[in-house]
């Protein structure tokens, strides 16, 4: 087997986690930027309405798609520990099963979504100037999912071995072809919200056949041989072993979101535009601290197939530390140019400042979130993905509909309403953080063979 890229399991850890996440954080920021343009032009040239459209179908989308992306965790994980206990066989016949799993998944949730937009939709209140819109959004959306899916789960396998670079090199093509049809599609050919999601599918399938590419050609373990491509059942265990609760815990997260959507959806369409646009802006904050989640989730995957167990704390609490400080540095700047920044999606000074709301609730504590991916990712990395799913539906999902329906109920405003977000943030970062210490000790008592090095590595 060929050396572990970049080295994951030796020298300094603070460095290595930083420069292996910069690529991801790149990478994450420009997918956001390139989705960005969507809500921009839609914003700019169709309206408040076909903005508010497109920007309140995003937490329907994850709630949709997230079981199955949640498995793109469960094949990082995999590839990561064949990769570092040098099981060559595993992770070739990991790399397959991924694949395979990918296009079956991409096939189920695009005809799910095709056939069921306009119901969840009308499930989730949206307004009736917005609805049409809105699932004709979805529908075309939808169709691009096989390749969204192939595209997910292969950057997964590629970013395992420690190659973070070309997945964002292969994002970078794709985004340009995507803001280059989306401003032919609407500006020329008048479109509108139909060619901003056209414009999006096209750009999945390109990334999606760089991604196939790119596995057909690696000279290692992990090199992909479509003729050879078929599901391993030990494998695919595994796979739904870490990937199924992940999966699970992310349509919770979605869920949460489509409830307070939903409460968004009452104010009006001009909520709805606010918030679509101060969403799109902290997306950045959470696409750059999930990044870090990534880098440690290889990192700790690589260590735990190499029994390195005594530097699993130091990467955790180093990759914390870069979550934390990327967050509060990205929700500050967001916060301070709110204005000029939402004005780049509307012109309408109302949308701007129920956006500004948004902004200054959930931007300036996205930090929070950015621990709690980080820790619950350590543990599915351990091999625990039940624990923080079981924590996360708890912490999110039961606390965030309790605030709903008592403090939101009682005192009907956004502010409050946006509060849901950090106060569940903090009490799910608290039981992360007891769970992960528990893994870990657990982790080291059940294997026999490990002995703790003498004097810890620095």
């Amino acid at each position: 087997m060929r050396k572990i890229d970049n080295d994951l399991l030796g020298g300094s850890l603070f460095k290595k986690l930083f420069f292996f996440s910069v690529p991801l954080i790149l990478s994450g920021v420009l997918q956001l930027m390139f989705n960005a343009v969507d809500v921009i032009v839609v914003g700019r040239y169709c309206g408040s309405a076909a903005l508010a459209a497109v920007g309140s179908t995003g937490s329907l989308v994850s709630l949709t798609v997230n079981l199955f992306m949640g498995l793109s965790v469960g094949t990082s994980v995999a590839v990561a520990q064949s990769l570092g206990a040098d099981r060559a066989n595993d992770a070739r016949e990991t790399v397959h099963t991924s694949i395979a799993i990918s296009l079956i998944c991409g096939v189920v949730v695009s005809f799910t979504g095709i056939l069921g937009a306009r119901g969840m939709l009308g499930l989730m209140g949206s307004p009736k100037n917005v609805i049409d819109l809105s699932a004709l959004y979805l529908r075309v959306y939808f169709l691009g999912m096989p390749a969204s899916m192939v595209f997910n789960f292969g950057g997964a396998i590629v970013r395992a071995t420690g190659d973070t670079k070309r997945p964002l090199y292969i994002l970078t093509i794709a985004g340009a072809v995507n803001v280059v049809l989306n401003l032919f599609f609407v500006i020329t050919f008048k479109m509108g919200v139909a060619g901003v999601a056209i414009a999006t599918v096209l750009s999945q399938f390109v990334s999606a056949a760089l991604i196939i590419l790119l596995l057909t050609k690696l000279g290692d373990c992990c090199r992909l041989d479509l003729k050879n491509m078929r599901i391993y059942k030990d494998k695919l265990r595994f796979i739904f072993k870490i990937g199924i609760p992940a999966g699970i815990q992310s349509m919770i997260f979605s869920f949460s979101n489509v409830l307070i959507q939903s409460g968004i959806n009452s104010f009006g369409s001009t909520a709805m535009a606010g918030n679509a646009a101060a969403a799109n802006l902290d997306g950045f904050i959470y696409a750059s601290m999930n990044a870090v989640y990534q880098g440690s989730l290889a990192f700790t995957g690589h260590h735990v197939g190499a029994k390195k167990y005594h530097r699993i704390n130091k990467i955790c609490g180093y990759s914390c530390l870069i979550a934390v400080i990327i967050g509060i540095s990205a929700g500050g700047l967001m916060f301070l140019f709110g204005k000029p920044l939402l004005g780049i999606y509307s012109r309408d000074g109302a949308v701007i400042a129920s956006g500004m709301i948004r902004l200054s609730i959930v931007g300036t504590t996205y930090f929070l979130c950015g621990i709690m991916e980080v820790v619950s990712g350590q543990i599915r990395a351990m091999g625990q993905s039940l624990l923080p799913m079981a924590v996360s539906t708890f912490g999110i999902c039961v606390l965030r509909i309790i605030w709903i329906y008592t403090a939101f109920a009682s005192i009907h405003t956004l502010q409050i309403l946006y509060l849901s977000y950090p106060i569940t943030w903090i009490v799910t970062d608290i039981a992360h953080l007891i769970s992960f210490f528990a893994v870990k000790k657990r982790l080291i008592k059940s294997d026999s063979e490990y002995v703790a090095p003498a004097k810890p590595e620095k």
